[in-house]
């Protein structure tokens, strides 16, 4: 099949379902109006609270559900073929992702702003809450393992991106204080920043790449660039998450929602002008269904379903919905844009991935040496890529079936993260190339693409775990610990020590932890889902739209972690993993026993209504509109 066919397909696919099934939901089902009184308003503080324009709540929500979830997700799953990934990809994220997502955000703002897990407390019972709560709390421990390592890997692999992703911070806060208090649009400063932004990309491609290996003791195992990088990025984590919204967060991530839409444009129009050309050729380049794969490899079912979870279905979302999102959503009608429509952007996202990793690295691989240039001691070390003469499938297998050391025909668990991060950034290059853009160039856009966007994930995520510890701390009355500063301290700790030990070696468990981090994921998409349908079945609303998406993210993950647990984290002695498996599926079990209990006497009878925590501080200020 043309790979520009199912490019187009998919987005007129998602388009149709936007302007059908996405204002079906929005309008009949969630009854969405404006005439409801806002979380941004009702509560505003000036921190978390921000009434903001839909443009602006759509880069900061698309931007953090769209990190690198949909870009690693799918460079893993192309291992079983291009297909059964598309097909996930795109059904998932119309008839169960984007539910999942508006879901949460619409239970949000009809709850003052409280997340899906505090709603849980009311729409359930207590219990449920804080159930809720400690899933939330070990997913998002993943999450930032997980996002943490997939930066680094690629700081470590492109040294080129390093400094067009640490210099669009301080932009960022430049254009944020100066929009925040200044008043003003803020897409003129935004294009600038995004200009910036892309003249660094050629600067570090070229004149700056940042690498660490020559500053690192080459004998040691445990400072490696990986997990240095690693380290830096959770102190930024820390940072950042702590930080106003409109100072870092709103700036950067619009400044990185219009980066993204570039690139795909990049992306669109190589791909179609490889595709015309006939130099990217679907058919020829990847299996479309994988008929051999390695006898350790899990198989499709149920770990397509967890493998990839951004861009089809993401409990995590549910966290940016009910969790950042909501507090700054001006009008309600704003929902479905903000809420489903990101969805199948990110959905979008995600198929262009698939096919950047299949007809895209078939165009042939990039191989990356360092070479000498110059004699004597004017002599430096540069990086030197060139395109291997291999094209079609035999390309596609230096990335799918070949091990981190290149040998043939290796076992799934002789792959690696980097690996399949390395397919999606040369696929994406080759494509761009297309356009007359320098092979060099080209992985700088790619890996700055994917740099950014998992950062902003992984400080939106810190942010959010933030919140989720604080809640658990006031629920068992330890009021020190729920203090911002001490929550995120925990948060960053935490995640930091999964990162770093749990693979075989420090700073390798990505791979390990893909598994883990799809899994609690998807179960934690099935759990809110749970609570959107009681949420329904109060109002007296049909339920088939969320019930069934609700049986699949809570069958699939499950069947997955239990099938890791008894052949894989069990018998290779992972004590991280297996405690984590056995705890999450003991918690889903416990709240899905709760809802089963509260079902027969929910439908028809409304929960108490939500109350503030607090009295919110009076905050005035005219910009808080023009945001």
């Amino acid at each position: 099949m043309s790979t520009l066919a199912v490019a187009v397909l998919s987005m007129v696919g998602f388009l149709v379902a936007y302007h059908t099934y996405g204002r079906w939901l929005a309008k009949k089902l969630f009854g969405l109006t404006d005439d409801y009184l806002m979380p941004s308003e009702e509560c505003h503080d000036g921190v978390d609270f921000v009434p903001t324009r839909k443009s602006i709540v759509f880069g900061h929500h698309f931007t953090s559900i769209a990190g690198t979830g949909p870009i690693v997700g799918p460079a893993l799953a192309v291992f079983w073929g291009w297909l059964p990934a598309l097909l996930w990809v795109v059904f998932g994220s119309i008839l169960i992702g984007g539910v999942h997502d508006l879901s949460a955000l619409v239970i949000s703002i009809r709850n003052k702003g409280q997340t899906v897990g505090q709603a849980a407390g009311r729409l359930i019972s207590p219990r449920a809450k804080l159930l809720f709560l400690l899933v939330l709390f070990l997913a998002l421990s993943v999450v930032l393992a997980v996002f943490g390592l997939v930066i680094a890997s690629i700081f470590a692999i492109y040294p080129e991106s390093v400094l067009s992703v640490w210099i669009a911070m301080p932009i960022a806060v430049v254009i944020g204080y100066r929009v925040y208090h200044g008043g003003g649009s803020i897409l003129v400063p935004s294009m600038l920043g995004l200009a910036a932004l892309y003249l660094a990309v050629y600067v570090g491609a070229y004149y700056l790449p940042v690498d660490l290996k020559p500053w690192l003791p080459a004998e040691s195992e445990f400072w490696t660039p990986t997990v240095v990088w690693t380290i830096v990025l959770l102190i930024y984590a820390f940072v950042a998450s702590v930080l106003p919204v409109w100072l870092l967060l709103q700036p950067r991530d619009y400044i990185n929602s219009l980066q993204l839409f570039v690139a795909l444009a990049l992306l669109v129009v190589g791909l179609g002008i490889a595709s015309v050309s006939g130099r990217a050729d679907l058919g020829n380049s990847a299996p479309a269904i994988a008929s051999e794969v390695p006898a350790d490899a899990p198989s499709m079912f149920p770990f397509l379903f967890i493998t990839i979870a951004c861009g089809a279905c993401s409990g995590f979302h549910c966290l940016v919905s009910s969790g950042t999102t909501s507090k700054q959503l001006q009008k309600a009608s704003d929902a479905q844009a903000v809420g489903y429509g990101s969805m199948l952007l990110e959905g979008m996202l995600a198929v262009l991935v698939i096919l950047a990793c299949s007809a895209g690295v078939g165009m042939g691989p990039l191989n990356r040496s360092v070479v000498s240039v110059g004699e004597g001691a004017a002599a430096t070390s540069v990086v030197d890529i060139q395109r291997g003469q291999e094209t079609g499938r035999t390309a596609w297998r230096q990335y799918y079936r070949t091990g981190a050391d290149g040998s043939p025909d290796a076992g799934w668990k002789k792959q690696n993260l980097a690996k399949k991060l390395r397919a999606f950034v040369d696929g994406g290059a080759n494509f761009l190339s297309t356009l007359g853009i320098s092979i060099r160039l080209s992985i700088a856009i790619m890996a700055v693409l994917v740099a950014c966007f998992a950062a902003t994930t992984l400080d939106t995520a810190t942010r959010l775990q933030r919140y989720v510890i604080s809640e658990l701390a006031l629920s068992m009355n330890a009021k020190p610990v729920a203090n911002k500063y001490v929550a995120t301290t925990i948060a960053v700790g935490v995640g930091l020590a999964i990162a770093i030990f749990a693979g075989d070696s420090p700073g390798t468990g990505g791979l390990v932890l893909w598994p883990l981090f799809g899994a609690t994921n998807q179960l934690l998409a099935g759990l809110a889902l749970m609570v959107a349908l009681v949420f329904l079945a109060r109002r007296s609303k049909p339920l088939a739209a969320v019930m069934l998406p609700m049986f699949v993210m809570l069958l699939m993950p499950a069947w997955a972690i239990t099938y890791d647990l008894i052949y894989n984290w069990i018998p290779d002695g992972n004590l991280v993993l297996s405690a984590f498996g056995m705890t999450i599926l003991g918690l889903q079990a416990w709240m899905v026993v709760e809802g089963i209990l509260v079902w027969k006497g929910c439908q028809g009878v409304l929960e108490k209504p939500a109350e503030l925590d607090a009295q919110p501080p009076t905050f005035q200020d005219q910009a808080a509109v023009n945001v």
